[in-house]
């Protein structure tokens, strides 16, 4: 396992992270504020002039409600960057829920849109329902998944596909296989 130290620098996106920092209706200072660092260096971070120090790193993603893995760089083929994303660079984003696990398809979050991979283990769900101001297609690619929108419950098969426009949902795998879904959102909110 390797030892970070807080001290240590990271290469964050810098564009996905002026783009959350926009879904969120935060300013380049507000944001700054909030994380104790000055405007000129948000500002630097998100061009991909400088670095961040893990504490920036936590710090940034409390603030963005998303997990830090999210903001961080991927390797990969220099030349690729922007426009594809190998099955072994995707971010790991989301892990909010126990059982849930997600990760970015899309090359960033610089488009009008998002694609997200979710992966929901047998058993998973979500607590309680949530909106959220987006629109979003979701389409089943592998197992079965309860979804209510605002309080209808939907049972999901393989091929399936749904739309939320900003609507009350919650979700559950009560099913023994894991779930498997793609998601598109509008705008990007991870």
């Amino acid at each position: 396992m390797e030892d970070f130290h807080a001290s240590a620098s990271f290469d964050l996106q810098g564009a996905d992270l002026r783009a959350l920092r926009k879904a969120r209706g935060l300013t380049l200072t507000g944001l700054a504020d909030r994380v104790g660092r000055s405007v000129g260096w948000l500002s630097q971070v998100e061009r991909d002039l400088s670095s961040a120090t893990l504490n920036d790193l936590s710090a940034l993603a409390q603030v963005l409600d998303v997990s830090a893995s999210s903001l961080l760089a991927v390797g990969g083929n220099i030349c690729e960057a922007g426009m594809i994303v190998r099955a072994d660079a995707r971010r790991p984003i989301g892990n909010r829920n126990p059982g849930l696990s997600e990760a970015l398809l899309s090359p960033d979050l610089t488009d009008d849109f998002e694609v997200i991979h979710s992966r929901f283990a047998p058993g998973s769900s979500l607590d309680g329902p949530i909106s959220r101001p987006t629109q979003e297609i979701g389409y089943v690619v592998a197992g079965r998944f309860d979804l209510w929108i605002d309080d209808t419950l939907f049972r999901l098969n393989p091929g399936d596909s749904f739309r939320l426009r900003g609507d009350l949902f919650r979700w559950s795998n009560p099913y023994p296989e894991t779930c498997e879904i793609i998601w598109v959102i509008s705008p990007p909110v991870y």
